[in-house]
């Protein structure tokens, strides 16, 4: 036998051996329970990859750890298809799944099943753009491992469950885009560890923001488009490190003269309010990108330096009587 001949055997050789591995990497029990998921949406195209003679970590909108885990499932994320019914409670049983997506998927209707509280190892969890409906599941504070959550872009009603605060690694939370009514909770003042990014904007949210959130420092707040009111100014303050803050199109009154805002804020968007005052001298300081403070009571002069002369009318157009560039100068 000749070089040629025993490369070429070799060859064939670890091709099968590889693909008969290969074959095998998947957990059984994860692949059955794929295949009632499958099932339950009424077996669509986009999941046509599915095939239970494959292997189920080659499958579509999967992905499988590695040994450490005996290759079992790790995320499903099933995004833009043609997928029709509720979330199957099934998923429930894919025990080492970090990652759960839903999204784009205007057919998905039902409510967020309670098994999804057997996954214990979640660590993200996107339910966006779907036509879900019910409340938002209190039920969530018990995977611990959570750090993401979405739920934006539904049709998600009641009220914001007060334990969501006890998820201990949160770092982000999106309601926005449903329509949830009642307060913000008190206990979003005392969340464990980090503070998490709050999206809670395009709802039917109304009441007082809790003092108590003025102990935190948050990166990213938005909370515009509801129906809250009172003082918001407990949201900012010199020591904080806020980048992101969007109150606007609410009903919130406060005196602007006395807010001091963080040295990092960057977006600031408070139009569509009833708040009073002038705009700080101290604000030129911020390295803002977008700022908005139209429909407003503001009167007095705004404040020349930094960036504040570098917004268009738009952004401060309808006030009580502000003044000065790049509105008309002050009489």
């Amino acid at each position: 036998m000749d070089k040629t001949t025993t490369l070429l055997l070799f060859f064939f050789l670890f091709t099968f051996l590889t693909t008969s591995f290969s074959k095998n990497l998947c957990n059984q029990n994860d692949k059955n329970t794929l295949l009632k998921i499958k099932k339950a949406l009424n077996n669509p195209y986009h999941l046509a990859s599915w095939d239970p003679q494959t292997d189920c970590c080659s499958w579509y909108c999967l992905e499988c750890g590695d040994a450490t885990v005996n290759h079992r499932v790790t995320s499903l994320t099933i995004f833009s298809g043609q997928i029709s019914g509720q979330i199957p409670p099934e998923v429930g049983d894919l025990s080492y799944l970090q990652t759960l997506v839903f999204r784009k998927l205007t057919n998905l209707t039902g409510q967020i099943p309670r098994t999804i509280t057997k996954l214990k190892y979640l660590r993200s969890l996107r339910l966006s753009w779907t036509n879900l409906t019910g409340p938002v599941p209190g039920f969530l504070s018990e995977l611990k491992n959570l750090q993401f959550v979405d739920l934006s872009f539904n049709d998600l009603t009641g009220s914001i469950p007060s334990s969501l605060s006890l998820l201990p690694n949160l770092l982000s939370l999106d309601l926005s885009r449903n329509k949830l009514t009642g307060s913000i909770p008190e206990s979003f003042g005392s969340f464990p560890a980090k503070v998490p990014d709050l999206y809670l904007s395009h709802n039917q949210l109304s009441g007082y923001i809790p003092k108590t959130l003025g102990n935190l420092d948050f990166n990213r707040i938005d909370f515009s488009r509801n129906k809250l009111g009172g003082d918001a100014s407990m949201l900012f303050g010199a020591n904080k490190t806020t980048w992101y803050v969007d109150l606007s199109r609410n009903m919130f009154q406060f005196d602007l003269s006395r807010v001091v805002i963080p040295k990092t804020l960057g977006i600031l968007d408070l139009n569509h309010n009833g708040i009073t005052g002038n705009i700080p001298v101290q604000w030129t300081e911020a390295p803002l990108q977008f700022f908005n403070v139209s429909y407003n009571r503001l009167c007095g002069h705004i404040p020349t330096g930094g960036k504040l002369q570098e917004f268009d009318s738009y952004s401060y157009f309808h006030n009580k009587c502000l003044c000065g560039a790049p509105l008309d100068s002050c009489k």
